[in-house]
């Protein structure tokens, strides 16, 4: 999926070949990188007076979405007072499951403890799923019955977490529509529950987002972050269909910025973000 911009352009005008103001506009809207970035870029190549060659055009999209993706993604370190907790979220269908899982074999390659907590307790599915996952990783899975308090099994994980010594707690919560008030609000209840026993916990807030999605993943992080204060993003599917222009989106509207990428299934498919190698990927 390398360069989806670069292809499609190249589809358009040929390698030197110029190109019209419609065609750019129409192309760089379906790149999911949002309406204030297009526009940005598009006036970026009329104040500058450059023709619309492809390389002119991929530059200018490469120096727009640089200003607001990081270089490279904070990276995760075990804290000194206790385990690190993470909390995963997103709508359903995401890949947060199997995102959880992945994080928890990162980190167990570099020789830190893991415990993964199955707090989607309203599908069976799913904590089956990353049962099987912890099976196959040799990392512990905390669960309960189905339809159990998500906040109070996130606590007893803690809780065990800390008794274990563990460097880090991973939990999957449920899929949940951003639309959904209720739904949102157990997202607090659980923060809450972390924090009785470390006022600190969760540490880190990890939307998962579909980068198939496209906008609409911009207004899901804004939902969740309001519910929940994320901290960074996963993003998932870049070897489908997804763009990846959403990070951009979602970077400049809500300053939420990506973290980890994944590209796959396997549970290596997964690697720190980095700018050079997504916009190279991405454009």
């Amino acid at each position: 999926m390398a360069g989806w911009l670069k292809n499609v352009l190249g589809r358009i005008t040929g390698a030197h070949e110029a190109v019209d103001w419609e065609e750019i506009e129409a192309t760089l809207w379906q790149s999911d990188l949002g309406a204030p970035t297009a526009t940005a870029i598009l006036e970026t190549l009329r104040s500058k007076g450059l023709s619309l060659h492809s390389e002119n055009v991929l530059a200018a999209a490469r120096a727009e979405a640089s200003k607001y993706l990081p270089e490279k993604g904070a990276d995760l370190t075990p804290s000194l007072e206790g385990p690190f907790v993470i909390l995963m979220v997103g709508v359903n269908g995401t890949g947060k499951t199997t995102s959880s899982a992945k994080l928890a074999a990162l980190l167990k390659s570099r020789g830190q403890s893991v415990l993964l907590c199955a707090a989607d307790t309203f599908r069976a599915a799913a904590v089956e799923q990353l049962k099987a996952w912890g099976e196959k990783l040799g990392v512990e899975v905390v669960s309960s019955e189905y339809g159990a308090d998500p906040a109070a099994l996130c606590h007893d994980a803690l809780a065990k977490a800390k008794r274990l010594k563990s460097d880090f707690l991973i939990c999957d919560t449920a899929g949940r529509l951003h639309t959904k008030s209720n739904l949102m609000q157990e997202l607090s209840k659980v923060k809450r529950s972390l924090a009785k026993l470390d006022s600190s916990a969760p540490h880190e807030v990890f939307l998962v987002a579909d980068t198939t999605t496209g906008s609409n993943a911009v207004v899901q992080a804004k939902e969740f972050h309001a519910a929940a204060g994320l901290t960074g993003l996963i993003l998932t599917k870049l070897d489908g269909s997804g763009k990846g222009g959403v990070a951009v989106a979602i970077a400049r509207e809500t300053g939420i910025l990506p973290r980890f990428i994944g590209t796959g299934e396997g549970a290596e498919d997964i690697s720190l973000f980095n700018r050079a190698s997504f916009l190279e990927r991405m454009l």
